[in-house]
């Protein structure tokens, strides 16, 4: 490894481009998200379960040895999943795990990748026709070579599907119920290259009828629940299209494990204080016409996720066939030792 990891200027231009990502929640969410580049058969990626918001102010990146990790995929070695046998451990004195979407920056060759739970992408790809709509979009945008993976479990499963569509030159790959991933051969490029898809993707969101704070107030006094930190997050329980949506089902990963299945909702008091005291308490709850409300004992980033959820939603028009996640794709997720893993840094931190 001949960069040095505290000083090398495109390390340095990578945490500052993610610290911007992470602070704009159209793009990344919480610990949502992930960067990296690629130098000298080393590959630096992002942490499992930090914060791209944070990456000027702490190591969030973590040092993979790229060619036993491609050669591992190759030979169907399970320790690819993971990464954790191919981090360079003298450059990670945090101890860090490689984030779960390591191998889906693998197999992408360019220098740089950048990987996004923008909201007007996610509100596009969980559609039934998602992949006309993105047409629709990309098609002929210069400089774009764009493919759709629709949704499979995310890591080592969903690295296999990209590489399966990959074609030479491709660049910009949209994942179905879940994200946006873009390449590029330099920080800088691979940044213009995400706010030009970013542009040709963007969809308005829908006002929402004003929430109702001192009703919610009511709902929540002697209950385990509170009103959320972003007032934003209360659009997607006062829009009724958004609440339709909402209540529909889960869409994308980070929701589930942050915020659980469907939106629940209660419509008096008692009904919140009944649901505050089962085994299962759901993470937010949506009160229609007046707003969401969230469990005391989240995980920390489940705020931003109840505004991603908003932002998502607010941007579906009203009738739209969508694609929720099944039982089984839910269980998957919440079951996996990776996801697990994310949840135990966040109650860490919490």
């Amino acid at each position: 490894m001949t960069l040095d990891p505290a000083t090398d200027p495109d390390l340095r231009a990578l945490r500052t481009l993610s610290a911007r990502l992470g602070r704009d929640p159209d793009r990344v969410q919480a610990a949502g998200g992930n960067t990296s580049l690629k130098r000298d058969g080393t590959m630096w990626i992002k942490a499992s379960g930090t914060w791209l918001a944070r990456a000027e102010d702490e190591e969030i990146l973590v040092p993979v040895r790229l060619d036993p990790l491609l050669q591992a995929m190759r030979d169907g070695d399970p320790a690819a999943e993971t990464a954790r046998a191919f981090v360079v451990a003298e450059h990670n004195p945090r101890g860090l795990r490689p984030s779960i979407e390591t191998t889906v920056h693998a197999v992408l060759s360019f220098t740089v990748v950048l990987h996004v739970h923008c909201v007007s992408t996610i509100a596009l790809a969980i559609r039934t026709d998602a992949e006309a709509q993105l047409a629709e979009r990309l098609d002929g945008l210069p400089g774009v070579d764009w493919a759709f993976v629709p949704y499979c479990k995310p890591g080592l499963t969903l690295s296999q599907a990209i590489a399966a569509r990959l074609k030479p030159g491709t660049n910009v790959v949209v994942l179905g119920n879940h994200g946006l991933v873009v390449a590029a051969d330099g920080v800088a490029a691979a940044g213009a290259l995400l706010d030009r898809v970013c542009a040709a993707l963007a969809l308005p969101r829908r006002p929402s009828p004003a929430a109702q704070p001192e009703a919610l107030a009511e709902f929540v006094r002697g209950t385990p629940y509170r009103l959320p930190q972003d007032p934003a997050a209360h659009d997607v329980a006062t829009d009724p299209a958004s609440l339709a949506l909402a209540t529909a089902g889960a869409f994308y990963p980070d929701h589930v494990i942050f915020l659980g299945a469907a939106l629940a909702t209660v419509r008096i008091p008692a009904e919140l204080a009944a649901l505050g005291e089962g085994p299962r308490a759901p993470a937010i709850v949506g009160v229609p016409d007046h707003g969401v409300v969230l469990h005391q004992g989240v995980l920390r980033g489940a705020d931003e996720m109840a505004r991603c959820l908003a932002d998502v939603a607010g941007r579906v028009p009203a009738g739209t066939a969508v694609r929720a996640f099944t039982q089984p794709q839910i269980d998957e997720l919440t079951q996996w030792d990776a996801e697990q893993y994310r949840q135990s840094l966040s109650r860490r931190e919490g």
